[in-house]
């Protein structure tokens, strides 16, 4: 399974909601099979991936129509996780993020992200370090 990184995030502060209904749709099969008991092996890939798929702002091959915002998101999450292009299992990554992360490189991956605000991100990802936040 593709995935960019920032989706390395999203995945995992998904509470069910999304653009649309095809979204939310494939959104819930990816993260069900993602968040279940067995490995999963990703590719990480700086592109459209398997959630880009179903997003109604895809515009073709890494195009989005808000394309520089989402190439922001995923170069802070590489950079702050020394992200690769190359396979990882997805549980020891998201293992590995939620050892490292803080309050505030959350916050500056996600800043402009609409689902932000109105999701579970932080609560799911930072667990006790939310409460850090203030």
């Amino acid at each position: 399974m593709d995935l960019r990184p920032h989706h390395l995030l999203c995945t995992q502060g998904y509470s069910g909601k999304g653009y649309s209904d095809k979204f939310v749709e494939n959104m819930n099969r990816v993260t069900e099979k993602l968040r279940g008991d067995e490995p999963v092996t990703i590719h990480l890939k700086f592109s459209t991936d398997e959630l880009c798929s179903s997003c109604p702002n895809m515009l073709g091959t890494d195009m989005c129509s808000t394309n520089e915002k989402v190439k922001r998101f995923d170069r802070k999450a590489a950079e702050y996780f020394h992200l690769e292009e190359k396979d990882y299992i997805y549980q020891e990554l998201v293992q590995k993020i939620k050892e490292e992360i803080t309050p505030d490189m959350l916050s500056d991956i996600c800043k402009g992200c609409s689902w932000y605000p109105v999701s579970a991100c932080r609560e799911k990802i930072l667990g006790k370090k939310s409460k850090a936040e203030g």
